[in-house]
Order: structure tokens, then C-alpha cells, then sequence
């Protein structure tokens, strides 16, 4: 991009690399739906390009997008989240290493390190990452990775990203921060030290669930060139028409969190003075424990909204009751959704230090109007 257009997130989201296409003019990039190009001779290649695993423009669009946003030097796109965590692994460690994950990740992430990491040969050790001795307790001669999910799901714990970058570095490990629930919109790890953010771009920076994507951000070259080759070694990479429905998803990535801040901000007040909720967890409340450095790292709190009800049938009841919030798993799309994690999104961690409550209600609030969904939740807790 020209100099003189990086001014601000909402312009790189709209411009970072979406240059017309200099063949027809077209503003938005092209869906290159093709799996092979042709070359001008033995390893003549035009613009890079020889087969799709490797590259593909519309992926290098969203790629390109995504690192200017982070504020890292390499994006990659893959076919899913947990897609980009994997390699993410496999190319940063080996049979016997250690990595630290916060003691209430996403059960999906669990479920990579516990089924899939351990039996290939990595050991891990859960540990809850706002609290700086116990993750430096934890940290091991072997310790290779510190795996930092903040905002967490569903608790909505935050950890402190520049403190956890100042703990990796001393350890000689790498600091990887799963950005999903705040987006680059609202925080930038790579700005407070870690070295790599991890995006399930199937939630908030795609947007309107209706693609599944991840990403990975390096902040430096190396890096970026390590995951690279893996990304394209191992193979899950997203595809063109993917990649495509993400970026169009980026350009309104801003203002679609503005609302979503705004309208999970009205709930939060709704839901702390209802009688039927024992606790509300969300990082703008004073009282979070972890409200002071969401409010040093983050510029507004996010749409994801967690609560406790008084029982475990009473959260059921409630999921089961809404006609706007829609039972249904993801999160991050225009619409509301609500989910019981305990028996849906979380329940590969039960039995496990990461089990979450079973009296716990999660809530993705959508752009709706919020008088619509207050309504919608005042009847569902009566």
C-alpha cells in the first residue's frame, strides 16, 4: 500500500492488499478458482504463483490483510482454526518438548494438545495465565511455547499479553496469542511482545458465519518463513472462495465490533441486576479480576458476554428459551447466539482441569437491535 492510505484500522481493513485488478479494474480481488498456473518456462514463474497449496492470489489478498492489521510481517490462511494451531506446533516443536496452556482454553484446543499434540509426543501443563508466578513455576528447561488465550472461552479470563512476552523470553520460548475473541480491532498482541497470533477467522473477522478459516500472524520474518513452509507442507490451507468470503468479511470488521461492544455492553447491565443470575463474567465489568489490564491492552471489551445461573437446569432452561439468541455453537457473526459449553462447545474438556461449569450460559452478542435482544433475554430469565 501507498503511504498515504495507511491511516488508520478501518482503512487497512477496506485497502491492505486490495489493489484494483490491474487487468479489468475490479475493486475487490478476484476469486481465483484455479489449481495450477501456467509458467514462462522451467521456474518461470508469474507473480510467485505455481500450484494453489503454495499460493493462491485471493488467499495472498487476505494474507497480505491480515499482517498489516496484526501488525506482523507474515499472515497465513488455513482451512480452520485448529488448522493453523497444528502447524503452528509442528513447526515451532518436537517429540518432548513443553508448552504452557492457559487451565481454561477452548475445549477444542485442549482437545489438539490431549488427543492429537500428547500422543505425538509433546507434554503440556494447564495453568491458569493471570496468574505470572504460577505460569513462571510452570515454565520448564523444555518449555517452548506459553499459549495465551485472552479474552478466554467461555470464562472470559484476560491475561496480561506484555508480562507473558517478558516470562516467554526469559524461558527462550515463543509467546502465541489466540486473538479470536478480541480481533485485531480491539487488541494487538504482537504490538506487547508475543510472537504469534492465532485467529479462528471463522468468528469475528470473517463475521457472518458462513465460512470456516484460521490464520496465523508472525511478528517476524523468520518466523513467518518457519510457518510458511508448514502451512504449505502440511496442506490445510484455505481456499480461494474461503478466502475470498473472509476478506469481504475484514472490510467491516470495525464497525461491525462497534456494535458488537456496544450491544454486550447494554446486556452486561441487564443481566448484573436480573435476580436469576448468580454472576456475570465480562472483562468491562470493574469488578472482573481481570478488568485493569483489559483495560491497558484492549480498546473496548469485545461481544462475547458468559454467565452463571443459579442451577444447571436453569442454564439449560435459559438456552433453551430465547427466540432471537440462537442455540447454536461458533461465535462472532451478526447474529446472537447462546450455548450451554458445558454439553456443547466445551464438552471435550470434561473430566479434565479445563471443565467448565455446568450452571454457565455463553452468549455471542450480534449487531440485532439491543432493545430486541433485551427483550429477548428478559423473557427467557423470567
Amino acid at each position: 500500500m501507498d503511504n498515504e492510505v495507511r491511516r488508520s484500522f478501518e482503512t487497512l481493513a477496506i485497502h491492505a492488499g486490495q489493489q484494483a485488478d490491474p487487468v479489468t479494474g475490479a475493486v475487490v480481488p478476484p476469486i481465483y478458482q484455479v489449481s495450477t498456473y501456467k509458467q514462462d518456462g522451467i521456474g518461470g514463474l508469474r507473480g510467485g504463483y505455481e500450484y494453489s497449496r503454495s499460493a493462491n492470489p485471493t488467499r495472498t489478498a487476505l494474507e497480505t490483510c491480515l499482517a498489516e492489521l496484526e501488525g506482523g510481517r507474515r499472515g497465513l490462511a488455513f482451512a480452520s482454526g485448529l488448522a493453523a494451531e497444528d502447524a503452528l506446533l509442528r513447526a515451532v516443536c518436537r517429540p518432548g518438548d513443553h508448552v504452557i496452556i492457559p487451565d481454561d482454553a477452548y475445549g477444542g484446543t485442549y482437545r489438539l494438545f490431549a488427543k492429537v499434540a500428547e500422543p505425538w509426543g509433546l507434554t503440556f501443563d494447564p495453568v491458569p495465565l493471570n496468574d505470572l508466578d504460577a505460569v513462571r513455576a510452570a515454565v520448564r528447561p523444555d518449555t517452548r511455547v506459553i499459549w495465551c488465550e485472552t479474552p478466554t472461552n467461555p470464562l472470559l479470563n484476560v491475561a496480561d499479553i506484555a508480562a507473558l512476552a517478558g516470562i516467554a523470553a526469559e524461558a527462550g520460548a515463543l509467546l502465541a496469542v489466540d486473538n479470536t475473541f478480541a480481533s485485531p480491532y480491539l487488541q494487538r498482541p504482537l504490538e506487547l511482545g508475543a510472537d504469534v497470533v492465532v485467529h479462528s477467522t471463522t468468528k469475528y473477522i470473517g463475521g457472518h458465519s458462513d465460512v470456516i478459516g484460521g490464520a496465523l500472524v508472525a511478528r517476524d520474518a523468520a518466523l513467518g518463513e518457519r510457518l510458511a513452509f508448514h502451512q504449505n507442507a502440511m496442506g490445510a490451507v484455505a481456499g480461494p472462495f474461503d478466502a475470498w468470503l473472509t476478506l469481504r468479511g475484514v472490510k467491516t470488521l470495525a464497525v461491525r465490533m462497534d456494535r458488537h461492544c456496544a450491544n454486550a455492553e447494554k446486556v452486561v447491565e441487564m443481566l448484573s441486576g436480573h435476580g436469576a443470575v448468580r454472576e456475570v463474567l465480562y472483562p468491562g465489568l470493574p469488578g472482573h479480576p481481570g478488568h485493569e489490564v483489559a483495560v491497558k491492552q484492549m480498546s473496548r471489551f469485545g461481544g462475547m458476554v458468559s454467565f452463571r445461573m443459579r442451577t444447571p437446569e436453569a442454564a439449560v432452561r435459559v438456552c433453551e428459551a430465547t427466540k432471537l439468541f440462537t442455540l447454536g455453537e461458533s461465535l462472532g457473526g451478526v447474529e446472537s447466539l447462546i450455548e450451554h459449553p458445558h454439553r456443547m462447545t466445551h464438552a471435550s474438556a470434561a473430566g479434565s482441569p479445563l471443565e467448565v461449569p455446568d450452571d454457565l450460559v455463553r452468549l455471542s452478542v450480534g449487531i440485532e437491535d439491543a432493545s430486541d435482544l433485551l427483550e429477548d433475554l428478559e423473557r427467557a430469565l423470567s
